[in-house]
């Protein structure tokens, strides 16, 4: 499954199923889909988006300065790589106080 982001001040952002649903619940949005976050809400979800993928690279972080993670595997990336295009998308919806949409696509 593949879900994509939209809102009227920003490109569309795709990005997997699963990675989204994540993404969604860091942000206390839950896991449904199709969904919105009202303009007014925008703000809050997007800090609360900041925060956990801060705190889940802090522990990533620390887990590869262990040794715990598998640093050959070149597939890896890293989940504030992967969330800088919604950041980027959650950005302009609060900063033009539209709403965020979000919808599964096929495949």
């Amino acid at each position: 499954m593949l879900v994509t982001f939209s809102c009227e001040s920003h490109v569309n952002i795709t990005m997997f199923g699963n990675v989204a649903i994540h993404f969604l619940q860091m942000m206390g949005l839950g896991g449904r889909v199709p969904g919105i976050v009202r303009a007014e809400a925008v703000p809050d979800a997007l800090d609360r988006l900041k925060r956990g993928v801060l705190e889940e690279q802090a522990v990533t972080d620390v887990l590869e300065s262990e040794g715990d993670v598998d640093d050959d595997e070149e597939d890896n990336v890293s989940i504030s790589t992967r969330a800088l295009p919604l950041i980027d998308l959650m950005i302009s919806a609060a900063e033009n106080q539209c709403d965020v949409l979000w919808e599964q696509r096929g495949w």
